[in-house]
């Protein structure tokens, strides 16, 4: 990844081919990742903090047998914003919405919010 500009071409390749590797790639090591799913609501997401920690994240949902497809995406600066929508082979749908500070063209902090089938 160029280390002057955010791509988001290559964010939904490392997201499409689960590269958990390439994820990492996207992330500063002082980077926190928040997320709000039916598990961790508002009042106490999930908070996961520092490069290392984001990876073994990564590693964990890229292992997992299921499809990942970027749907929607944009680049502002220092901002960026896409949705995901995730398939598990069993016909179980997920939607993910983040939204990310950028510094250096990589992601400092990030906020997911998840929705889960039932």
């Amino acid at each position: 990844m160029d280390s002057d500009f955010f791509s988001l071409l290559n964010l939904r390749h490392a997201i499409e081919t689960r590269d958990s590797k390439a994820m990492r790639g996207f992330y500063a090591d002082d980077a926190t990742l928040t997320i709000i799913d039916r598990d961790h609501p508002p009042s106490r997401p999930q908070r996961i903090v520092g490069g290392a920690a984001i990876g073994g994240y990564f590693d964990d949902v890229c292992g997992r047998a299921m499809t990942h497809r970027l749907e929607n995406g944009v680049v502002d600066g220092d901002r960026l914003a896409f949705t995901q929508a995730c398939a598990y082979r069993d016909g179980m749908r997920v939607f993910c919405a983040a939204m990310a500070e950028l510094r250096d063209a990589k992601i400092v902090r990030q906020t997911v919010v998840q929705a889960w089938d039932a």
